[in-house]
């Protein structure tokens, strides 16, 4: 049984209301924010947020898109703090713990914990009358796709579309699931955007290995360069523009 309690007061900015918020779940709590425009004439579609590594619910991008889509959009977004992020933890971990936590745990452990987390957490919004559980999406790059895309291979016909990437078949050691992604990718049947960037973490072959192991028979590519952590505001318009079409209107 999962239980949503909200945290503290809403916060209204430009139109939007964010409010925090924890779901009680027998495995424990999950942190997350929702952000939905301020006023509603009916149900609005909903965006599933993954951060990346070393980021968390509110980091600079999920505060970007979370208004964008709420503001612009007209639509809910909502994200949680993924594995040993965010209010998950009492002080921010460095990478090399942050891995080697994983590691203890097993990245199929914690990726199955995270699918979970992710079902309820749509479980739960689904019940609220100001959501719209017919046009649903998730976007998640890097860490974001890493637990992710396995989300949205077992989420199925939950959800409409997704926007992935940032995120290959050959990671660094400590972050490797190529078997796992091997096993996920051909599952993911809803249209793709798949954001590939020329950066120092993830090499581009492996990122074109996964792009291709994905089942959607609508998939879509875009490439930049730059750092790992960089978005050009040109991808975020991309991806932006993706979702609104696939489940805006």
């Amino acid at each position: 049984m999962t239980a949503l309690r909200w945290i503290g007061k809403p916060l209204h900015e430009g139109g939007v209301t964010e409010r925090r918020f924890d779901l009680e779940c027998d495995t424990g709590i999950v942190p997350g924010i929702l952000w939905t425009p301020a006023q509603q004439e009916r149900p609005v579609p909903l965006v599933l947020m993954g951060h990346g590594g070393n980021g968390h619910k509110r980091a600079e991008r999920q505060l970007l898109l979370g208004l964008h889509f709420a503001a612009v959009s007209q639509m809910a977004a909502a994200a949680i703090d993924g594995p040993f992020h965010g209010d998950r933890v009492a002080i921010a971990l460095e990478p090399r713990p942050y891995q080697e936590r994983l590691a203890a745990m097993g990245l199929d452990k914690v990726t199955d914990g995270m699918i979970d987390d992710w079902c309820a957490t749509l479980d739960v919004l689904s019940q609220l009358n100001t959501i719209n559980t017919d046009r649903v999406a998730y976007i998640g790059f890097s860490m974001g796709t890493r637990f992710g895309l396995p989300y949205v291979a077992a989420a199925s016909s939950r959800l409409c579309c997704a926007v992935l990437g940032k995120n290959g078949m050959r990671a660094p050691a400590a972050l490797n699931m190529t078997a796992r992604l091997t096993r996920d990718a051909p599952r993911v049947m809803v249209p793709v955007l798949f954001h590939v960037q020329w950066d120092e973490l993830f090499p581009r072959a492996g990122q074109f290995e996964l792009f291709d192991l994905l089942g959607a028979h609508d998939k879509r590519l875009i490439a930049f360069p730059g750092p790992h952590g960089i978005a050009a505001p040109a991808a975020i318009r991309m991806w932006c523009e993706f979702i609104t079409h696939q489940i805006g209107g």
